[in-house]
């Protein structure tokens, strides 16, 4: 199913809901992602969402239950920085690449309990599943 309009806008009720709540670029670049990858891998599902949600992890980092534009363009994690055969841990979202001091401000917002005694790898897991718990919390009401 298609992500995106014949003009191009993405369609909302077809895209991930952490992406109906997050802003029109992360809609957008994962809707054209998409659309594109369906093509070129023959209506391959599964990939096509691979592809596009690796594409919006270059510009945008999931805060909580929806993405928001990160600070630099780039790859999150190991993961997004390999291609379709590779197979390294994968921070769910959460931008991996970014300085501990961003991290920290992102467990603050999101009310990370022990952050400030956590190093830079114990951010992002206590991140990833702070992530988890409010998309859960979200898609639950």
């Amino acid at each position: 199913m298609p992500k995106t309009t014949e003009s191009g806008k993405a369609i909302e009720d077809e895209l991930p809901s952490t992406l109906q709540r997050s802003g029109a670029k992360a809609k957008q670049t994962f809707a054209e992602t998409y659309d594109s990858a369906i093509d070129q891998y023959d209506g391959d599902e599964r990939r096509a969402h691979q592809v596009a949600f690796a594409s919006l992890k270059h510009t945008h980092e999931k805060v909580g239950d929806h993405w928001e534009p990160k600070e630099e363009y780039g790859p999150s994690d190991a993961q997004a920085e390999g291609g379709k055969n590779t197979s390294r841990p994968t921070a769910g979202g959460v931008d991996a690449n970014a300085s501990k001091q961003h991290l920290y401000e992102l467990a603050t917002r999101l009310n990370v309990k022990g952050r400030s005694k956590m190093n830079k790898d114990e951010l992002v897991t206590a991140l990833q599943k702070a992530n988890d718990r409010a998309s859960a919390k979200a898609r639950a009401e």
